[in-house]
């Protein structure tokens, strides 16, 4: 006789039901209201809720509603507020709310997409995501590429493909170049990719965080005198620190005359291309062989929703294909892919969705128009500061990030940085924005990036008036 049990891991359709409408109460209200939580939290009680949430292997299951209030009344609650309007600090991410139904469909179908026989209507649909965004950024119908957990891993996959292409299985003598603005992915990509950390070069940049070209092409000339393998050169479209842009144009010139592999990450930058102005201000970007997007950016996805592009598909074929016995076989139509074949990946989640459901569901045309507000309220929040007395803007913003300081001529460099720190904690302890801060020049520097689909004027009227009240309470 064959013992019947039950199976707590197989919940019956009705159980299913449920818990996602138990779930559906806590998000809604939590979504809902984004726009009264605090920005941020008191920082300083971090490490006691990190210590208070350590437990052993839980041994005995709990109720979900349970589960659900450690989860949004003790642990979200003291975090970055990274999906309300008030974030205006590092590069905000999205939450599109079609993009965690897509996500939660991929999750719960669990279907393969490697290799395209294993399902080749969502292969094929991932596929189509990976050609709109070569399409975006201007690429021909010959690239292709595919996506990734975010720019690090992008950037990663990038320099591999250009060792690769430009040389081969001797690549210890390879140089690399980029900006001294550039992420710091760029330089952990190299040394992750086998390069001697003695070759990657940080070009200085010039008085608008871009790339100096004279001192480029100085480097690499003195690299070649000295026999080593100039090899990649990486662009910016959109720095971390202040939003700068290179001159892609004149770098894809110089990367082309000196046979370099020319990448560009435009990880935060590069779907302003969606609009007119962003066309212009990145003009050259489909130059490059290869260009790292963050979806979680600029399309206002989830964080963790990465893309590497490339102009030339076989590229990463030839770095990234291998087979094995076990594989099944892979098809050659020029329509479709094995995505394993093309990236470092072979278990892999099925990214696609959360991109194709919530452009499916709208249109381009809600993301173009969501973008030009960010750049109108980026130069909006610039100009009121550069009007405030004692305020320098010391980056203003090419696209939608700027970077500025408190500045009294009879202060030290010390303590100037000093009332800059200061002044950065009185605006964020007021919890409307949170705002985050680099060092230009070797200067404590504020900074401010507007790119939540959230954002509007209201909350940039905020900070402005935050940041004014917050200057005053400081002034010496």
């Amino acid at each position: 006789m064959v013992e019947t049990f039950e199976w707590p891991l197989e919940p019956s359709p009705e159980a299913m039901r449920r818990m996602v409408e138990v779930v559906m109460e806590r998000l809604a209200a939590h979504v809902g209201s984004l726009g009264e939580q605090p920005a941020s939290y008191d920082q300083s009680q971090g490490l006691a809720l990190s210590e208070r949430l350590i437990e052993p292997l839980p041994q005995r299951g709990e109720p979900l509603e349970s589960l659900l209030a450690a989860l949004f009344d003790e642990a979200i609650p003291m975090s970055f507020n990274a999906a309300g309007p008030g974030y205006l600090g590092y590069i905000p991410g999205g939450g599109l709310f079609e993009a965690a139904l897509g996500e939660f469909i991929a999750a719960s179908i669990n279907r393969y997409v490697g290799v395209w026989v294993a399902a080749p209507g969502l292969v094929q649909m991932e596929a189509n995501v990976v050609r709109w965004l070569c399409q975006i950024i201007g690429y021909p119908a010959s690239s292709l590429g595919f996506l990734t957990s975010g720019g690090s891993i992008a950037n990663l996959s990038a320099t591999i493909t250009a060792r690769r292409d430009r040389l081969g299985e001797d690549f210890l003598d390879g140089v690399a170049y980029g900006s001294d603005q550039a992420h710091y992915s760029v330089l952990k990509a190299g040394a992750m990719a086998g390069l001697r950390r003695r070759n990657l070069r940080k070009i200085p940049s010039g008085p608008r965080q871009q790339l100096r070209l004279d001192l480029l092409e100085q480097a690499i000339e003195d690299d070649r005198r000295a026999g080593l393998s100039p090899f990649l050169l990486v662009g910016n479209a959109g720095t971390t620190n202040t939003g700068a842009v290179d001159d892609l144009e004149a770098l894809a010139d110089i990367a082309r005359r000196h046979g370099l592999w020319f990448h560009v990450d435009a990880a935060y930058g590069g779907f302003f291309m969606l609009t007119e102005r962003g066309q212009r201000i990145l003009k050259g970007l489909s130059l490059a062989d290869s260009v790292t997007l963050d979806p979680h950016k600029g399309l206002f996805l989830p964080f963790g929703t990465g893309a590497l592009l490339v102009r030339d598909r076989r590229a990463l074929q030839v770095a990234f294909d291998e087979t094995g016995d076990y594989m099944p076989g892979f098809q050659e139509a020029d329509s479709s892919v094995d995505f394993c074949r093309l990236s470092p990946e072979l278990s892999r989640a099925f990214r696609g969705l959360r991109i194709w459901l919530p452009l499916k569901r709208h249109g381009v045309a809600p993301f173009q128009q969501a973008l030009d507000e960010k750049l109108d309220l980026a130069q909006r929040a610039a100009e009121a500061l550069a009007a405030t007395e004692h305020v320098e803007v010391v980056a203003p913003p090419q696209l939608s990030a700027f970077a500025f300081r408190a500045t009294f001529p009879d202060l030290s460099p010390e303590a100037l940085d000093d009332l800059n720190r200061r002044w950065l904690e009185r605006i964020n302890a007021r919890q409307r924005v949170m705002l985050t801060s680099t060092l230009l020049d070797g200067r404590f520097t504020l900074r401010l990036c507007v790119l939540s689909f959230r954002t509007h004027l209201d909350r940039l009227d905020a900070a402005i008036e935050d940041a004014r009240a917050a200057l005053a309470e400081v002034t010496p």
